[in-house]
């Protein structure tokens, strides 16, 4: 067997990367953490901000990994919670690497995991032409049943096989998932496929299952690319709001953390750091998309987090001034940028502030006169609460006399 360079390398990263999967989460877990790569937003008031990357790949379908290295790229960027979700129906690695049984990816993961605080959420892909199109269910507890017990004895050519194992009606295969209490998510709704133009617009196979609550997510981000036009249909069908990697190659690779980059994840908001919490926060919608540098979500979680990211520290008058300096600070990993929309002006800036990430900014505010209490409301502009439209946050202090 003929085993490209590309492939090789990833192998042996793969190899002494896993030596290390034990130790990495003791060493730089959340509590210990100097690893600048790991993701990290602040817990809100009511519920705890747990970390998901719902939709990955390893060689058990067509990714280029071993699973336990996706085990070792969560450990090392601080993930609450991870699926690998092989594709059931596309098998491109069957013929080198034979599996009847479509849990065993997980099941290595598992080992892997052993000893990790990261929670492992069993899935898989169903993967079928338009109008279904690819749809992950998690929380399954056998994939096979999603194939409908389907074991070649011969595997043959990977598209024949493809044909062979999709003649399963793609209902037949969301149902299969929904007697399990999958929660199921359409994945890149936009796919090229499908939909050349990229615009995607919802087929009834997708309404009719959302209506009967059989799905109950979309995907808005994956990888490299965000749809308005997918956000949009998660708004009208009641769909919970999804951020994923759908990583294939390895995280360092794609992503570049190393340069500040990250991979897109969805932040959950549950009560506790469980997997059944996890999994009721999921049915409930409670989620925030963060993609690049930016926060996807509806208004009452995206309020709930932007609540405890920003936070004013500081504010008061010193000497004779009538200048109030403010600090305000970000417990984010998000860098925002706040759009003034109050009356007052600002002294060393213009109407659009950035609030670093993990930072105190200093503010001067011009507020005319010394007055006990400040309110100054923004537009934040790297949120998006509908398609267009930005979320709003109020940062409102009382003053002090500074020395």
């Amino acid at each position: 067997m003929r085993i490209s360079a590309r492939v090789l390398l990833i192998t042996i990263l793969s190899v002494f990367t896993t030596l290390n999967v034990h130790s990495h989460r003791q060493a730089n877990g959340p509590d210990n953490d100097n690893d600048s790569r790991t993701i990290s937003f602040p817990d809100t008031k009511n519920d705890l901000t747990l970390s998901l990357d719902p939709h990955t790949h390893s060689t058990f379908s067509d990714g280029h990994v071993w699973p336990t290295l996706r085990v070792s790229e969560a450990l090392h960027d601080g993930l609450d919670a991870m699926a690998i979700t092989e594709h059931l129906e596309y098998q491109p690695h069957l013929s080198d690497l034979p599996h009847p049984d479509r849990n065993r990816a997980f099941e290595i993961a598992s080992q892997a995991n052993e000893g990790n605080d990261l929670m492992l959420i069993p899935g898989s892909e169903i993967t079928r032409r338009g109008p279904a199109g690819h749809i992950n269910a998690l929380f399954i507890t056998d994939a096979n049943k999603l194939l409908n017990n389907y074991v070649p004895q011969d595997p043959g050519d990977v598209l024949e096989y493809y044909e062979t194992v999709t003649k399963w009606p793609s209902q037949a295969a969301v149902d299969a998932a929904n007697e399990q209490g999958a929660f199921l998510f359409w994945n890149h709704a936009w796919w090229g496929s499908d939909f050349p133009n990229n615009i995607v617009v919802a087929p009834e196979f997708h309404i009719k299952n959302a209506k009967n609550r059989s799905i109950h997510g979309i995907e808005i981000a994956n990888g490299k690319n965000y749809s308005e036009e997918a956000f949009q249909i998660a708004l009208d069908l009641d769909l919970t709001l999804i951020g994923v990697s759908d990583v294939h190659e390895l995280i360092d690779w794609d992503y570049k953390p190393n340069e500040g980059g990250h991979r897109p994840v969805t932040l959950v908001l549950a009560k506790e750091r469980t997997m059944e919490s996890m999994r009721k926060a999921l049915f409930a919608g409670r989620t925030v998309v963060w993609f690049k540098n930016l926060l996807i979500a509806r208004k009452k979680p995206m309020k709930e987090l932007l609540d405890a990211s920003l936070d004013v520290t500081k504010a008061g008058y010193s000497g004779s001034s009538d200048v109030l300096h403010m600090e305000i600070v970000n417990h984010s990993d998000s860098d925002f940028y706040l759009k003034n929309t109050s009356d007052y002006t600002f002294g060393e800036s213009a109407d659009i502030l950035k609030i670093a990430q993990h930072d105190t900014t200093k503010v001067q505010v011009k507020t005319g006169k010394r007055i006990k209490k400040v309110k100054l409301t923004f537009d934040v502009l790297n949120t998006l609460v509908k398609p267009k439209q930005h979320a709003k946050i109020t940062l409102s202090t009382k003053t002090e006399i500074l020395e």
